[in-house]
């Protein structure tokens, strides 16, 4: 079974390679979907992201990494492949990802949404988190992998 995991991953956490991990080892082959939203104001261009993405999956031999423009149900279609996995952090977060699932589910009934629940040492982690963090120069090496840490800080060479 096959599945694939959205996101805009900007950047990508630990808690995002958590969750990456642990689907990869569900499904026989994960893409990790990049989302390309050109009204959002990301740090990192969609192929700076999937460069990264690909750096700390290259030891997921069952991931692929791309990305898409437009509605998730499209890009099922497009890929051939229903399954969609989401991370929950928080209740919050289970609120909307339910909302986004029933939506998904409408636009194309053989949609399935596979919820994981974050480890708990990631709970409270989001990208928005990370790049405060990163713009305000704090230090923030235990919430990304290495390669995504020096990303950043050369985003964010001299302050804000």
């Amino acid at each position: 079974m096959d599945a694939i995991y959205p996101g805009s991953f900007d950047p990508v956490t630990n808690g995002h390679l958590d969750i990456i991990e642990r689907a990869a080892r569900k499904f026989d082959h994960l893409v990790v979907a990049v989302l390309n939203n050109p009204s959002k104001k990301s740090i990192f261009t969609v192929e700076e992201r999937i460069d990264l993405l690909k750096r700390v999956t290259e030891h997921l031999p069952n991931v692929e990494i791309d990305f898409f423009s437009g509605l998730l149900s499209d890009y099922v279609v497009k890929k051939n492949c229903y399954n969609i996995v989401r991370g929950l952090r928080a209740v919050s977060d289970f609120e909307y990802e339910m909302q986004m699932a029933i939506v998904n589910r409408k636009l194309n009934p053989q949609i399935e949404t596979f919820f994981l629940v974050a480890d708990t040492k990631y709970s409270f982690l989001s990208s928005s988190v990370v790049k405060e963090i990163a713009q305000l120069n704090g230090n923030f090496s235990c919430l990304v992998p290495k390669v995504v840490e020096e990303a950043l800080k050369d985003k964010f060479k001299g302050g804000i």
